[in-house]
């Protein structure tokens, strides 16, 4: 049972790491075009593509509240003693 445990706390941290470092390459890659052209369009016309990107988005929210808790607990742990 803990060895299951820790198999899928691992895949929870991999896709949460995964979403977050994709978001800040598509930021980079936003960047890139708000500087070459001076402004940023983007329309998805695919259903099953935008309601991935919904899904991971809202997995990359979670992850990142998740790891924003665990580590203010982690400080206040550490503080108070």
């Amino acid at each position: 049972m803990g060895y299951i445990n820790r198999r899928l706390r691992t895949l929870f941290h991999t896709l949460g790491l995964a979403c977050i470092a994709g978001s800040v390459f598509l930021q980079i890659l936003v960047f890139t075009d708000i500087i070459q052209h001076g402004y940023f369009i983007a329309v998805e016309g695919n259903p099953v593509i935008l309601f991935f990107e919904i899904i991971l988005t809202t997995f990359a929210v979670i992850y990142f509240i998740y790891t924003y808790l665990h580590v203010i607990k982690s400080v206040q742990i550490s503080h108070s003693l």
